[in-house]
């Protein structure tokens, strides 16, 4: 049996962090969490590309162009939404979800998911760096990991021996 996984090695890695301003004051933790983790696993800060957009729903587009023309092994995507008295919450959490999915189904690069969704500014905060640890932290790791899986399944196989061989 073949099993591939991915390694938490970051060398060599280039990535891009897309990063929703609304709500700054978590997803400004958020990105300091990625980024330090992307340091501790190896990454050079030159290999980090910061891009802000105005909030999370402006998160996928902004991925997909990193994707396809920046130059970048993966893209980070982190930003938050707090629900409020509306039903916005709702559209701009499965907007978001689903446009930073279908970057990587379009590209082929990952696009790792770090929007935190939460009731208030408190559970927010607590995602960021909290009680519930940093998601953007968390969404680095993955990336990490999706990158170097993917390195070890598109290597092209050994040719196999023959039984006469």
């Amino acid at each position: 049996m073949d099993v591939k996984t991915g390694q938490l090695d970051a060398t060599g890695m280039r990535f891009g962090l897309v990063v929703g301003r609304f709500n700054d004051i978590v997803s400004q933790r958020l990105l300091e969490g990625a980024v330090d983790i992307l340091v501790r696993h190896g990454a050079r800060d030159a290999d980090l590309v910061v891009a802000w957009v105005p909030g999370s729903f402006e998160i996928p587009i902004a991925a997909k162009e990193l994707a396809e023309h920046g130059n970048v092994d993966a893209v980070i995507c982190l930003g938050v939404v707090i629900r409020g008295e509306t039903t916005h919450y709702d559209l701009v959490a499965g907007e978001a979800a689903r446009g930073v999915g279908a970057v990587h189904a379009a590209t082929g690069v990952p696009a790792s998911f770090g929007v935190v969704t939460a009731e208030n500014l408190q559970q927010a905060l607590e995602r960021a760096g909290g009680k519930a640890g940093n998601k953007g932290a968390d969404a680095a790791l993955a990336a990490v990991e999706m990158v170097s899986l993917l390195r070890a399944l598109r290597r092209p196989r050994p040719a196999r021996r023959s039984a006469a061989s």
